[in-house]
């Protein structure tokens, strides 16, 4: 039997091997993320829907998990076809399976982790198509409750928190029933969110709108969700300046119409990376992963 020690030593090395193959074009994310599970002891189910396949892990039994769960930590781990995907979403997967070691090793419980197919979606393809939608639906019918979402998305390469505001958006128009509840929820997770980086010093945060993720589907299913990504100071610092003086801009950022659509030159040139073969290994920014990760442990404590 193998010490606690060299168990972490073992998790890190098999983290480190893992992610560089997760990126190669014609890898099977799904059969390697379930490999990796089982490396790593990690106790887990799988849940399939709508063709689509979705890890839960948990510290003890997930069945029990996803009834009592306080807080759901979640990231997709599918790509666009030609993406190698290292920050969409690569790196937000193996920064969740970090924190879900450590979070084993301290005896921290309450905790679900999921990681989403079907996030991306293709040309017209609506957000009752997004993977999150339909799996939300089935463990609220399994007697989900009401724990505290939060979407880790694009969290690799960067140096500054961005808070996205992209669901508030998203409800703006909403009349349906339950819509003033989930901006409740939505105000709750957010100072949660504010909360941990005051307790946890951490400075460089933004509160912007961000593209969307599986907070759509999250929502459209009836479960609030917060969505954190990650992008370098002086992208997110212009980006915020450009919103504030031109707040018509927030609109443009989701139209559909690509003729409506925000200009690319002001976007940030770590989103127009995403979900195009540019998305690679050397634009991460692995040196600030342990800051994310401190942040995701806090939001457990």
């Amino acid at each position: 039997m193998i010490s606690a020690v060299q168990f972490t030593q073992f998790s890190a090395q098999a983290l480190n091997q893992s992610f560089e193959a997760f990126l190669v074009p014609d890898a099977d994310r799904y059969l390697m993320l379930k490999t990796l599970l089982e490396k790593l002891r990690l106790s887990h189910e799988v849940v399939s829907i709508c063709g689509n396949r979705h890890f839960l892990l948990a510290p003890g039994n997930v069945s029990r998990a996803c009834v009592n769960s306080a807080i759901i930590l979640v990231a997709h781990y599918d790509r666009v076809i030609g993406s190698p995907g290292a920050n969409d979403n690569s790196a937000a997967v193996f920064e969740l399976l970090d924190v879900a070691i450590s979070l084993r090793r301290e005896r921290i419980n309450g905790w679900l982790i999921i990681f989403t197919d079907k996030e991306e979606l293709v040309h017209g393809e609506r957000l009752v198509d997004q993977g999150s939608y339909s799996l939300v639906k089935k463990l609220i019918a399994s007697g989900l409750g009401r724990p505290k979402v939060f979407i880790f998305d694009a969290c690799g390469s960067g140096d500054t928190l961005v808070i996205s505001t992209t669901a508030e958006y998203l409800l703006k128009n909403e009349n349906r029933a339950g819509g003033a509840q989930t901006r409740i929820r939505l105000r709750q997770l957010r100072s949660r969110a504010l909360e941990t980086t005051r307790r946890l010093h951490i400075e460089r945060v933004y509160l912007i709108p961000t593209p969307f993720s599986d907070d759509a589907g999250f929502l459209r299913a009836g479960l609030a969700a917060q969505t954190i990504t990650v992008l370098p100071a002086n992208e997110v610092a212009a980006f915020a300046a450009l919103l504030r003086n031109a707040p018509a801009y927030i609109d443009a950022l989701f139209k559909q119409d690509a003729s409506a659509r925000l200009e690319a030159s002001l976007i940030p040139q770590t989103w127009r990376r995403l979900n195009s073969p540019d998305d690679t290994h050397p634009h991460l920014t692995p040196q600030y992963f342990p800051e994310v990760m401190r942040f995701i442990r806090g939001l457990c404590e």
